[in-house]
């Protein structure tokens, strides 16, 4: 028989391995918020709050904005996407939406309508005095 520490820490093992999934048929409307990593392959109408990554897989659709630490997209995002740390456009993914975020990485292919803002200090366009 395992001792009360021992079932607690594998309990805790599982946990921090485990992966939220929404797969593909499946759709939900509503706000989602999850402190573990989410895989999207299915539809979602809502806000998402997310403590760790969110992955958006080719048949994944999310109609609402994201807010996460990083995020790969591989799949459609109409909403605005706010990462602590990275985003990340795959080839076949479409965004409608703006992204604010540290760090950005686009694959060609990629189809990205909004705007982009990196980091706190964005930099600033020039305005010249007339």
């Amino acid at each position: 028989m395992f001792s009360k520490k021992n079932k607690m820490s594998k309990s805790n093992d599982v946990q921090q391995t485990a992966v939220n999934l929404i797969c593909d048929g499946t759709s939900i409307k509503g706000d989602v918020q999850a402190s573990r990593d989410i895989r999207i392959d299915g539809y979602l109408n809502g806000k998402m709050q997310v403590a760790g990554k969110v992955v958006v897989g080719n048949t994944g659709k999310i109609e609402g904005d994201i807010h996460c630490k990083t995020i790969d997209v591989s799949g459609k995002v109409e909403g605005n996407i706010i990462a602590s740390e990275m985003v990340n456009l795959k080839a076949s993914c479409i965004i409608l939406g703006n992204i604010t975020t540290a760090k950005i990485a686009v694959e060609p292919g990629a189809k990205f309508t909004g705007s982009c803002k990196m980091g706190e200090n964005a930099p600033k366009k020039d305005v010249k005095e007339k």
